[in-house]
């Protein structure tokens, strides 16, 4: 479980228990008119089934035009990932199951999970610098490993 400001979030991305509302956090949730979804044919093989039924999903959500947050919006359009378009909208595409309502349930769980991954805020780190005893430690094995490199070269009759 992360805490983060003074919010509770769970590592899972499990789904909340309003079926009208994806849960984001305790205070955030996307209403599901915010949320399209579409049934198109799955890719690949498959057999007979394949071809006549749309059990793959698309699921399309707007950051820009959502009710979520603007902290939640920004961090979503800074970030770099190839689901999110230059418009700002989320495409998912879920076809891993043979069931229609399976794949729309993984596909929520997808967006719920990359908008939770931008509630986390990473700790900054601070510089630290190498004791004394252990850049000493460095340099002369530095040292030691180039006098044993040294020795590989070519022997010369300078005596």
């Amino acid at each position: 479980m992360l805490v983060v400001g003074g919010e509770q979030l769970t590592t899972d991305c499990g789904q909340g228990t309003n079926p009208d509302m994806l849960q984001i956090s305790h205070q955030v949730n996307i209403p599901d008119n915010e949320i399209e979804m579409i049934a198109v044919r799955s890719q690949g093989p498959g057999g007979q089934n394949v071809n006549k039924v749309a059990t793959a999903v698309h699921l399309r959500f707007n950051i820009k035009a959502s009710s979520l947050p603007d902290f939640y919006k920004d961090r979503l359009l800074v970030l770099r990932d190839q689901r999110i378009t230059r418009g700002g909208v989320i495409v998912i595409k879920a076809q891993q199951h043979r069931s229609q309502e399976k794949n729309r349930e993984e596909a929520l769980q997808r967006l719920q999970c990359l908008v939770k991954s931008v509630a986390v805020t990473r700790r900054k780190r601070t510089a630290t610098r190498p004791t004394r005893g252990a850049e000493k430690k460095r340099l002369d094995l530095k040292n030691k490993r180039g006098r044993v490199k040294l020795l590989r070269g070519k022997v010369s009759d300078h005596d």
